[in-house]
């Protein structure tokens, strides 16, 4: 499948200016991000691939404010990351970031309706009485409506994945950031949710995923090659 990439405007959406992450091992700083300078517009689908080690994760987690680099900027929506605290770091990821993780992370204890409703509880960016509306509204987009009041025990890794997807676009962030969100999948599943991203895509939704499946990470707008912590390739 060829994607279109889905542009309004040409200021990136992400903005890392000559970025690099040194973490202290014992007696040796090592580095694993080094002197990154990348710019992502909105409506791309942007895969990063690239071997164990080779700094994808922590990348993602300059962008996400999980992590903070060691010099350099890190742009998001406008907001710079670098100097925020924790706490309005955490509120504003709620509102504008949507994390798909690669082994789901939902509640055990929740139903898939109320993963879903979580988001929009902490961050109050909808009415209460409009909650739970929208999580159904969202379940229903991947294909979970009649699934919504089971526990996530309850239904398949595949399913789990799709309601994760449902949860990350609760609060309609502009951004999608994804660690290997098939890697825990059986094919068919995984291209399920392939394709979820290729149409949140054509919705205008930026989607930044990692992954080590280089077949699909070609079918993106947008291919990444990270290699000892530098850009190796970044072709459209």
């Amino acid at each position: 499948m060829e994607l279109t990439m889905i542009t309004h405007t040409t200021d990136p959406l992400i903005l890392l200016d000559h970025v690099t992450k040194n973490f202290r091992v014992g007696e040796r700083e090592v580095t694993i991000l080094n002197d990154i300078s990348l710019g992502i517009l909105p409506g791309e689908f942007t895969a990063i691939i690239g071997p164990s080690g080779s700094g994808k994760s922590t990348l993602l987690n300059m962008i996400t404010g999980i992590d903070h680099p060691s010099t350099g900027e890190v742009r998001v929506a406008g907001q710079q990351l670098n100097g925020l605290s924790e706490n309005r770091l955490s509120k504003w990821r709620g509102v504008h970031i949507g994390i798909v993780f690669q082994f789901f992370q939902l509640l055990p204890a929740l139903s898939l309706r109320h993963n879903v409703t979580l988001p929009m509880d902490f961050a109050g960016k909808y009415p209460a009485s409009e909650r739970v509306t929208r999580a159904m509204s969202l379940l229903e987009s991947v294909g979970l409506a009649d699934q919504a009041d089971k526990l996530p025990g309850m239904v398949s890794g595949g399913q789990q994945q799709r309601a994760a997807i449902a949860r990350a676009l609760a609060n309609d962030p502009p951004l999608i950031v994804t660690d290997e969100p098939t890697g825990n999948l059986d094919s068919h599943s995984a291209e399920i949710v392939f394709q979820l991203f290729a149409e949140l895509m054509t919705q205008g939704k930026t989607v930044l995923m990692v992954t080590h499946d280089r077949e699909r990470a070609q079918q993106a707008s947008r291919l990444i090659e990270i290699r000892d912590g530098r850009i190796a390739s970044d072709r459209s």
